[in-house]
């Protein structure tokens, strides 16, 4: 349930995911999709929520530190997305 104290704020994916109006598997999905194809559109959550992770990832990560992320810096990346994504506000339905 979402709290009056939430109201307050506008609402992360992390508080959305706390909620239950985010599904972990989602969150999952999303990190895959943009590992798979960076340059893909913004990212459809089930609860109508969605979210542009292209952009958000190019407003914390140089182009270079994208661009090397198959490898041994793979997981790096995918951690610094993860808390990208976590961090974020999604667009409301």
């Amino acid at each position: 349930m979402i709290s009056a104290t939430m109201h307050a704020r506008l609402l992360t994916i992390a508080d959305l995911r706390k909620a239950g109006r985010i599904s972990s598997s989602e969150i999952v999905a999303a990190i895959d999709l943009y590992m798979r194809d960076p340059v893909a559109g913004p990212y459809h959550f089930a609860s109508g929520h969605s979210l542009d992770i292209a952009a958000l990832v190019a407003s914390k990560m140089s182009p270079s530190e994208v661009a090397n992320r198959v490898g041994p810096h793979e997981k790096t990346i995918r951690n610094a997305v993860a808390a990208a994504i976590m961090a974020a506000t999604p667009t409301a339905p």
